[in-house]
């Protein structure tokens, strides 16, 4: 492997931003210094002020392979990953056929070794009848457990009552959960239908998909994680009123139910269903100014821990459909770093902070092994950034298969300028160097 020495950068790691640089051989950070230029590597870097930032680490993805892959492939959505900065993702279960037993989540991993260009991981997905599947798996070796509380495909809506008590009291591993109940949405989407038939409104999603559908089921999964002392991750917190179920009194390391807020939910509101229509559908749905204000709040002051994506892309005619057949997600993974750093340029957030809930607190989340900050003898997941490069948004410059956003014309105040990947440069101003694939990451907890 070709070793790279990166001079002249802002360093941004661990609430610092300091002026050095780094020194990367065999994969892993070797040096960090304030005048490495003596250094010989096959590569040189001259960052020349740029922002290094740790590699992203996305906790929350659908890739779409396997069956879906009209949509997306691990190789295609990596790469759109990889030209955001972002290093390492970890992949719902979701797929045809659905990651719920060991064995098919294997072919997963055997996949992503040939093809992924970033780091992976693959959450093992959670059914009513596979509890002696899930307590198979190795907390070292897979992110954790999905559930899908509401809002899914095929039979991985767990809804037995009974299922989940004994899930989250014998999963030895964190559970990352989807939180809406399904019960209330299918009560407050009759009405709609009544008026409507079938064209319903977009706009009406976030009363469909409602505050009360995603509190009460919330509410219900951290107060079985209390009950059993479960590692609990509640995935794209969409309301205001979920916040109160959060703690930022303790630090991270010592938390046991966290939370995570996505991009989509920070930067939209119910305001732009009128302009994005089905492109920003979302489940669960995108609602008020007053809650997207209140998230970013959260993420400030340690309620919420992480920033994610939720990629999840659609096609195009898939999304043209009437509101009860377009389905919900999109792509977003390209852009959450840019997004970030606009908010940034906004004065709304620091760029400590944004490595800190994209990379440092995702790691220490999940335990994940030397990734997630800068630091000698980690692994060399590295994204620099150019802070004032704006570019727009267009067709021709979107590199996940579906092939659109809903930030397209939106244009964007920086850009990543370079990505290196377990010590790989893997991107490069626009350049991919496709000859290394990313690596399976691993995780420091007990079996």
């Amino acid at each position: 492997m070709k070793s790279i020495l990166i001079t002249g950068a802002n360093i941004v790691n661990e609430g610092r931003i300091s002026p050095g640089d780094v020194l990367v051989k065999d994969g892993m950070i070797a040096k960090l210094g304030s005048d490495l230029s003596s250094e010989i590597a096959d590569i040189h870097i001259k960052a020349n002020g740029k922002y290094l930032f740790p590699g992203l680490i996305d906790d929350q993805v659908h890739f779409r392979e396997p069956g879906l892959t009209h949509k997306g492939e691990i190789y295609t959505e990596s790469k759109a990953g990889v030209a955001g900065g972002t290093t390492t993702y970890m992949e719902m279960p979701n797929t045809v056929p659905q990651s719920t037993t060991i064995e098919l989540l294997e072919e997963k991993y055997s996949r992503a070794s040939k093809v992924s260009l970033a780091n992976y991981s693959f959450f093992f997905g959670a059914t009513n009848d596979n509890l002696a599947e899930i307590l198979k798996v190795n907390p070292k070796t897979i992110c954790g457990v999905k559930i899908f509380q509401g809002s899914s495909t095929g039979n991985m809506l767990v809804d037995n009552p009974e299922v989940l008590e004994k899930i989250f009291s014998q999963c030895k591993t964190i559970i990352a959960i989807h939180s809406e109940n399904d019960n209330i949405i299918k009560a407050n989407l009759e009405p709609f239908k009544a008026i409507y038939g079938e064209d319903i409104p977009v706009k009406f999603h976030p009363k469909i998909r409602s505050e009360e559908a995603c509190y009460d089921a919330s509410s219900r999964a951290v107060a079985l994680a209390k009950k059993h002392g479960t590692r609990l991750h509640i995935l794209h917190i969409s309301t205001a009123k979920e916040l109160e179920l959060f703690d930022n009194t303790i630090p991270l390391e010592k938390k046991k139910i966290t939370a995570e807020a996505c991009i989509h939910h920070m930067w939209f509101s119910e305001e732009d269903y009128e302009t994005k229509g089905n492109l920003i559908k979302w489940n669960p749905a995108i609602k008020t100014a007053n809650d997207r204000e209140q998230i970013f709040k959260a993420v400030l002051d340690g309620r919420i821990d992480v920033v994610a994506t939720d990629h999840a892309p659609h096609t195009l005619e898939e999304k043209a459909q009437s509101y009860l057949k377009a389905p919900s997600g999109g792509p977003l993974n390209q852009h959450s770093l840019v997004a970030m750093l606009d908010f940034y340029h906004q004065g709304k957030i620091s760029l400590e902070m944004i490595a800190q809930k994209m990379c440092h607190n995702v790691a220490i989340l999940f335990e994940i092994e030397k990734r997630g900050f800068i630091r000698e003898g980690y692994y060399a997941d590295l994204t620099l950034v150019d802070l004032d490069s704006p570019w727009t948004v267009a067709k021709e410059n979107i590199i996940a298969k579906c092939g659109w956003s809903p930030f397209e014309g939106h244009t964007f105040q920086s850009s990543v300028t370079h990505t290196i990947v377990s010590g790989h440069l893997a991107y490069e101003e626009g350049i991919f160097h496709e000859e290394k694939t990313g690596e399976r990451i691993t995780f420091l907890r007990n079996n």
